[in-house]
């Protein structure tokens, strides 16, 4: 039995391995390249333009840390310029999937999300202002 088979994943203990790839996967480019490669194989120009606002740089580091994880396949065609497209694996559509499906339900819920906000901020400007006050009045 090697070491990776006796592995547990516990993602809340310290130096645990699924923190990395937790990371790679959820992190802001991580999960939005996921989920558009979710909705088919894109060359890397296409995705980019797909997940708006992210660096050429940080692209291509994203799907590297992806691939590397398992998630993300890279086909490289030996043609002139290259043409180099994108899928997800096996791992990589299972992953995507649940990732989808918070993506849906965050946008779904924006409503309940802002209306929290205003609550949030107005209890907090309320308070803030009470402070104030009370700190004129010493």
């Amino acid at each position: 039995m090697d070491e990776i088979d006796r592995l547990v994943p516990d993602v809340f203990a310290r130096a645990c391995a699924s923190r990395g790839v937790l990371e790679h996967v959820a992190s802001r480019w991580g999960g939005l390249a996921l989920a558009a490669l979710h909705e088919g194989p894109l060359r890397f120009n296409a995705l980019r333009r797909r997940v708006d606002g992210v660096s050429e740089k940080m692209l291509a580091q994203t799907l590297q840390r992806l691939e590397r994880d398992g998630f993300v396949h890279r086909d490289a065609q030996p043609s002139i310029p290259p043409r180099v497209e994108y899928s997800l694996t096996p791992l990589g559509v299972k992953t995507a999937a649940k990732l989808v499906e918070l993506i849906e339900l965050v946008e779904s819920s924006l409503p309940e999300v802002f209306g929290a906000q205003a609550a949030y901020d107005t209890a907090r400007d309320s308070a803030s202002g009470n402070d104030l006050a009370a700190q004129r009045h010493q």
